[in-house]
């Protein structure tokens, strides 16, 4: 005995027969036997549709899905000029302020600078 291979209906069949189904003009055995497929499948078919039918008609669907279409090439965009501004911060903020040349006013100590910094007499004069 050889065995059938499995069959994909179409959404168009299954539609058409889970239709037939919920009408009720001919049992679940006729329309399984008129259309070659068992009755537990049919009654799985009618049983999708009649759940499927509620979403049809929900509150402001116009057929299309409530989620707006995205464009991912924008948001990759986006994340990539968010992700090199963080990057410039991160690095900005991590050096010490330079001060323009000729500028010997004292500057307050921060957070930022290395330890020792801005503690010698002359530019270029560490401490030892």
């Amino acid at each position: 005995m050889s065995r059938r291979t499995r069959r994909n209906h179409s959404p168009a069949f299954k539609a058409k027969v889970a239709m037939a189904a919920l009408k009720g003009e001919k049992t679940l055995g006729e329309l399984a036997q008129l259309h070659d497929v068992h009755a537990t499948q049919i009654a799985a078919w009618k049983a999708q549709l009649v759940e499927g039918a509620a979403s049809l008609f929900g509150a402001g669907s116009t057929g299309q899905s409530s989620e707006p279409e995205v464009d991912l090439k924008t948001l990759h965009a986006k994340i990539g000029e968010l992700t090199l501004e963080n990057v410039f911060y991160r690095l900005r903020s991590a050096r010490p302020a330079i001060r323009a040349q000729g500028d010997d006013r004292p500057r307050p100590q921060t957070a930022a600078d290395p330890p020792g910094y801005g503690t010698w007499d002359q530019p270029g004069q560490s401490l030892l």
